[in-house]
């Protein structure tokens, strides 16, 4: 099931307005040049905006997301018209060989059983070309993370475009590692509307991940640090064999 932020349009709305800046893409980017890569495939791509990144510099791209409302704000932006959007996931995809395949946004770790996570590794591997790269991050849960997710550190105002301002901010419900589960509330003042988004994410350790990986087909070329993030995530660098 789509948390709400990304499947209820009035929070997808407000989604890259909240989440402004996105400097954490810079380095997916930085990879597609690094590794020459031509056909990207980005799963989970939300509201598009690493996809539409590459398709402005030439870069054949597919978005795959299960949130129609979220793909609804991508085919919007610039330069959507020159990526082919897929409402599904990466178990969905149709016959594809790109040469990279990314996860973006910590993406892995809303796969909360063994069995999809296993299914989606699947997929990636089977729309990559031999040898074709697979990027994903995830947090390190040594790093406990979610201690920050509190309202005093994630509280924020922000103005809607389309009038008032919405209020933001993230508190814990529940930890029983490796699932840490939160929930976003969001108020729109133009008419006191309120929402509220529970997430669920899995925690997984690098020796976890490797292995799967190494289950799934892949070798693990690299294991770097998010940039923008140093020291709170590992950005696998893999490699379909």
């Amino acid at each position: 099931m789509v948390d709400a932020l990304f499947g209820v349009p009035r929070l997808v709305a407000v989604y890259d307005l909240l989440d402004a800046g996105r400097g954490d893409l810079e380095h997916y980017v930085a990879m597609v040049g690094e590794f020459g890569a031509r056909q990207v495939l980005d799963v989970g791509c939300g509201t598009g905006e690493l996809a539409c990144w590459l398709a402005r510099i030439g870069v054949d791209v597919v978005g795959v997301d299960p949130a129609e409302a979220s793909l609804e704000v991508a085919r919007g932006k610039e330069f959507a018209d020159r990526v082919r959007w897929i409402h599904g996931d990466a178990t969905t995809l149709p016959p594809l060989q790109v040469d990279l395949a990314v996860m973006t946004g910590n993406v892995a770790q809303v796969f909360l059983t063994d069995e999809d996570w296993a299914a989606t590794l699947s997929g990636v591997h089977a729309a990559l070309k031999p040898d074709g790269r697979f990027v994903f991050e995830t947090r390190d849960p040594a790093r406990r993370q979610w201690e920050e997710w509190t309202r005093e550190p994630t509280h924020q105002v922000q103005p809607v475009p389309s009038g008032g301002t919405v209020e933001v901010w993230s508190e814990l419900v529940d930890v029983e590692l490796p699932y840490v589960t939160f929930r976003g509330t969001y108020v729109f003042s133009s008419d006191g509307a309120v929402f509220t988004s529970d997430s669920t994410l899995r925690f997984r350790g690098r020796d976890e991940v490797e292995a799967s990986l190494a289950a799934a087909g892949f070798a693990v070329d690299e294991v770097r640090e998010a940039p923008d993030r140093p020291g709170k995530e590992w950005v696998f660098v893999t490699r379909r064999l």
